[in-house]
């Protein structure tokens, strides 16, 4: 299938583990001033859209380079040493900053809640991409800029200028988005415009429900988020997610991947003559993929641990599978079932199955 390079934010991820029967409707229940909650131990590992779908697009079988920055500090040596167990390294070390983590509050019964620090990420800029790692990519993928200032001021100007030198080498893009804190820096940004800016140079966009939302319409938003509880549960979430993925397409992207949490997922893709766009490197059947639209409900699985990471690994596997020439229904429901591989493990990454495998299991029907 050819070089892949996973690009973007990196950070560490410590998810404390919470006693067994701990299970809340709404996080304040639990999470009270001054109480005490006994807990179990902690999963630490990589977390980011460059260790997560990096990673996972590697364990898939794609020869992938990982391109990300950390700080000169104690999170960024286990960082590396992380990847280097998966045999993968050579990020940047940035000596003035700190290495971005995440700590992950995965509540059984609620959605997650972030603590994060941008750290390094901050500073990575379109310079942070050699262009030795260009040369033979079939795949470029950018992770998260939401989260990194260089890549979202001024309207993603910097964001925009990397994707077009990327597709001066005639290389495919994909790009996918983290949550937005509306009180941060970031908050303030005008995301619409952002992506008026980038999409048009982006072939395959993945992002989530609430983080498109929040950025093409946040009245839409902060009505669904205002009812509480996890809001892909909400009744008309796809209906919506086809909504705003047919603006994306109108705004200019190839083909789009909406993750819609528990209610799955819903896929759009452009036309013929955008799709003829697409890198050159990817072997894409413009007649199977032109203009198509369609639902994958979600895949329940037997155990969920944690869904940290899930939807960048059915990121992975969307991509390999488009890559390796399959459909955008069998894409789609293939990453449905990688991300309910997912979530029966702490990290994103362990639950991880090969296609192949994942599509022995839908026939079986060991994912309902």
């Amino acid at each position: 299938m050819g070089k892949v390079i996973s690009a973007g934010h990196i950070c560490l991820d410590i998810t404390p583990v919470f006693q067994a029967g701990t299970s809340v409707r709404e996080i304040g229940q639990l999470l009270v001033p001054g109480k005490l909650i006994q807990m179990e131990g902690a999963s630490v590992h990589t977390g980011g859209s460059v260790a997560n779908t990096g990673l996972a697009l590697k364990l898939l079988g794609n020869d992938v380079t990982l391109l990300g920055k950390v700080g000169n500090d104690a999170f960024g040596g286990l960082v590396q040493n992380i990847l280097a167990e998966y045999g993968a390294g050579g990020l940047i070390v940035d000596e003035k900053s700190s290495t971005s983590y995440s700590v992950v509050l995965a509540v059984p019964g609620t959605d997650r809640i972030f603590l994060h620090n941008p750290g390094a990420n901050d500073t990575f800029t379109a310079d942070d991409i050699p262009e030795e790692a260009l040369k033979d990519a079939v795949l470029f993928h950018f992770g998260y800029p939401t989260l990194m200032k260089e890549m979202y001021e001024a309207d993603g100007k910097g964001l925009a200028e990397l994707f077009s030198r990327v597709k001066d080498h005639s290389i495919a893009t994909s790009l996918d988005l983290a949550a937005v804190d509306a009180d941060s820096p970031a908050g303030k940004v005008d995301w619409a415009a952002f992506l008026a800016n980038v999409l048009p140079l982006v072939d395959f966009f993945v992002p989530s429900f609430e983080e498109l939302c929040f950025m093409l319409d946040r009245p839409l938003y902060e009505a669904r988020t205002a009812k509480g509880g996890d809001v892909t549960t909400q009744s008309g979430i796809l209906e919506d997610a086809d909504k705003l993925a047919s603006k994306c397409l109108e705004m200019g992207c190839g083909a789009v991947l909406v993750k819609c949490g528990l209610s799955g997922m819903v896929y759009r893709t452009g036309s013929r003559e955008r799709l003829s766009l697409v890198g050159h490197r990817v072997s894409l059947d413009i007649d199977t993929w032109a203009e198509k639209a369609g639902v994958q409900p979600c895949f329940r699985a037997d155990i969920v641990k944690s869904a940290s990471g899930a939807g960048d690994v059915s990121i992975a596997a969307w991509l390999t599978a488009m890559m390796r020439g399959d459909t955008p229904e069998v894409c789609t429901r293939l990453a449905a079932a990688e991300g309910a591989a997912s979530v029966t493990s702490y990290d994103a990454l362990s639950g991880i199955l090969p296609l192949d495998e994942l599509s022995s299991r839908i026939d079986a029907g060991s994912f309902v």
